[in-house]
């Protein structure tokens, strides 16, 4: 278990990131505490690159695995601080829990993972082989993985560790994410005279109900890969007098593992086709959604909004080790999947890397009103991180 003064400097961090407000692409507040106090406790390098991601690294005396915590800066916002119980971003504690917006989802565990490379570093006097990064990544609340890509190629971690909650228990898997674009397109004309034109909202209801009959996908862990309906949109807008000539509807795809673009896309663009052959003067098309957004350092990050799933086996070697070594210290991690989409996406599931997730504190106080971290899942989740670096850096 952590010392006191351990614990304290885990918390002091943590309150000093909440207190950063850090909505994505207005990371630079975080980025300045954690460089500074990764250059006061023992990193032997840190680096900021292009999209702002903030990367730091302890180098052991000995060739090893490189191993990599990954916990993202942003956070969603605040709609209205007058609705919390404790200002969002004072990180005042009352009762054993940190208050703020960001404390579990994820600053919690970005300051562990660094307290706890530190503690490591520090302990070791850095006899140990292989190296340890902690990155601190932008944008994920929009682009799940899209910034991680950067820290990945500059890295090329053997392990990662995901920092999302999950209350100390082990998590080697997700569905994944998409979002897929629905457009009708049909022929504007004065409302007062609607059969001149071709309305594309009504083809678009047509089409919603068409895809409800798709039957999802199914794995036998991960479960149905869900397609659902989020929003719809039509224009001009508004319609003053005008038949709508396009309408928009954007779909959330969770993803199983094992399907790709072209694969998702399949039944949708096949049901899409045998109705435009039936009804002629319908004109539709399926496609991914693109993002774009600014990052705080002034470039730009874009990504198509399609973030796979991935899934380990339990009985994965470096898996059981992560694993033994908790229960060693008296832990007793259950091993399960994430709920959620996570930056894992594109380090399991692009590009191959052996990751799992393990976190503080509880899933669903991600993004609600009056979010908090217990003190006590926050000291213990910076034990755990040591004890990852003592399975994995041997």
């Amino acid at each position: 278990m952590l010392s006191k003064e351990r614990e304290n400097a885990v918390i002091e961090l943590c309150q000093a990131l909440i207190q950063q407000k850090s909505y994505s692409g207005e990371e630079q507040g975080v980025v300045s505490v954690l460089k500074d106090y990764m250059r006061e406790n023992g990193f032997d390098e840190v680096a900021v690159d292009d999209y702002g991601n903030l990367v730091g690294c302890i180098k052991g005396n000995r060739p090893g695995k490189k191993l990599l915590f990954d916990g993202h800066m942003d956070t969603v916002p605040v709609s209205d601080p007058a609705e919390w119980k404790y200002p969002p971003f004072a990180a005042e504690i009352h009762e054993g829990r940190i208050y703020g917006r960001g404390t579990s989802d994820m600053k919690g565990a970005l300051s562990a993972m660094v307290c706890a490379a530190a503690n490591f570093a520090r302990d070791t006097e850095k006899q140990f082989a292989g190296e340890v990064y902690v990155a601190g990544v932008v944008h994920e609340e929009c682009f799940e993985g899209v910034a991680a890509r950067a820290i990945s190629k500059a890295v090329n971690p053997d392990y990662v560790v995901i920092g999302e909650a999950s209350q100390l228990n082990l998590k080697i898997g997700q569905r994944g994410r998409a979002e897929i674009v629905v457009e009708t397109f049909g022929k504007p004309c004065h409302s007062a005279n609607p059969e001149k034109g071709i309305n594309a909202v009504y083809k678009m209801a047509k089409v919603i109900e068409a895809i409800r009959t798709l039957a999802p996908t199914h794995h036998p862990v991960l479960g149905n890969g869900i397609l659902e309906l989020t929003d719809i949109k039509s224009a001009p807008y508004p319609g003053a007098s005008v038949v709508p000539e396009y309408c928009r509807a954007t779909y959330d795809r969770r993803l199983l593992v094992g399907e790709t673009k072209e694969t998702v896309l399949a039944p949708l663009k096949a049901l899409l086709a045998r109705m435009m052959e039936e009804d002629p003067e319908l004109k539709v098309k399926v496609s991914y959604a693109v993002g774009q957004e600014k990052c705080h350092t002034g470039h730009e990050i874009t990504g198509e909004r399609f973030f796979p799933g991935w899934l380990y086996d339990e009985k994965e070697t470096f898996v059981q080790d992560v694993a033994s070594r908790l229960k060693e210290m008296g832990y007793m991690p259950s091993i399960t999947q994430y709920n959620f989409c996570t930056n894992g996406s594109h380090y399991a599931g692009e590009a191959g890397i052996r990751t799992f997730g393990l976190g503080p504190s509880q899933e669903n106080l991600a993004h609600t009103l009056n979010e908090y971290i217990e003190i006590d899942q926050l000291a213990k989740v910076t034990d755990c991180y040591y004890g990852v670096m003592q399975a994995l850096l041997k």
